[in-house]
């Protein structure tokens, strides 16, 4: 028989343990793959949850994790249902404040782990199955102080709506999620101390919310899934206004001098 399952990256905290929650109250999959790098949080959201899941601590930055992944869905042969990418992280300062170690880092977890794991998992996906990979409203715009993230994130969504475009003759949808501030580590780990940075966080939503819809907007096939009036709104302005002069009231926003 062939076994049903659902890949979920970031699983550990924030978004990604909110959309592991919610998958696993779900009778269609057999088996949660949560891959995390951190063990004992992962162990955690197993003894909190179910036998369905089967955790994976690996850091998807590494390649050989990512050759892994490709040997256990060669090997079992799994139906994949949902495609989970919420893996991710983020820095805000300057551009003089970060390691160039850390910009590539940060662009091969976001966007490069992102590609290869789709990549992997389309040929195991079948008619109804969904991806639904994590973008931002940081993708909206170029966002300064913390460039390369919200660089990363207008890739996901740009990514992603086209690859959805490809996968219709499978009958297939991928959705790029863009919510806005959410209550996740992914702020504490962003801060770095450095004199410029984003600093303020309006309009803060929880994650399970954000996940909530983002899983409700995949079944509705959308290739889009935007939570709040706040944030649609800004996707609204994002297609009416300069992006120079939206990157100006960011910076206001911000109360950063560039």
């Amino acid at each position: 028989m062939i076994k049903r399952i659902a890949i979920v990256t970031g699983a550990s905290s924030g978004i990604g343990k909110e959309f592991a929650y919610i998958l696993a109250k779900d009778d269609t999959i057999d088996e949660i793959w949560a891959i995390a790098r951190n063990r004992q949080r992962l162990s955690e959201l197993k003894q909190n949850l179910s036998d369905k899941i089967r955790v994976f601590s690996m850091d998807l930055t590494d390649r050989k994790n990512i050759d892994v992944i490709q040997n256990l869905l060669y090997n079992e042969n799994p139906d994949i249902k949902y495609l989970i990418n919420s893996a991710g992280f983020a820095k805000f300062c300057d551009y003089a404040d970060i390691s160039k170690e850390v910009c590539v880092n940060m662009i091969d977890l976001n966007a490069s782990a992102l590609v290869a794991l789709c990549t992997l998992c389309i040929p195991y996906m079948h008619r109804g199955a969904h991806i639904i990979n994590m973008a931002s409203q940081a993708s909206f715009q170029p966002v300064p102080y913390q460039n390369v993230y919200s660089a990363t994130k207008a890739f996901v969504r740009s990514y992603t709506r086209a690859l959805n475009i490809e996968l219709k003759n499978k009958d297939v949808c991928a959705t790029a999620v863009c919510p806005g501030w959410m209550n996740t580590r992914l702020i504490e780990r962003g801060f770095t101390g450095a004199a410029k940075a984003t600093n303020k966080f309006p309009f803060m939503v929880e994650p399970y919310f954000v996940a909530q819809k983002a899983i409700k907007d995949a079944q509705k096939n959308k290739d889009m899934s935007v939570y709040s009036p706040v944030i649609k709104l800004s996707h609204l302005l994002s297609k009416l206004l300069p992006q120079r002069l939206l990157m100006k009231v960011w910076l206001k926003q911000q109360d950063i001098m560039p």
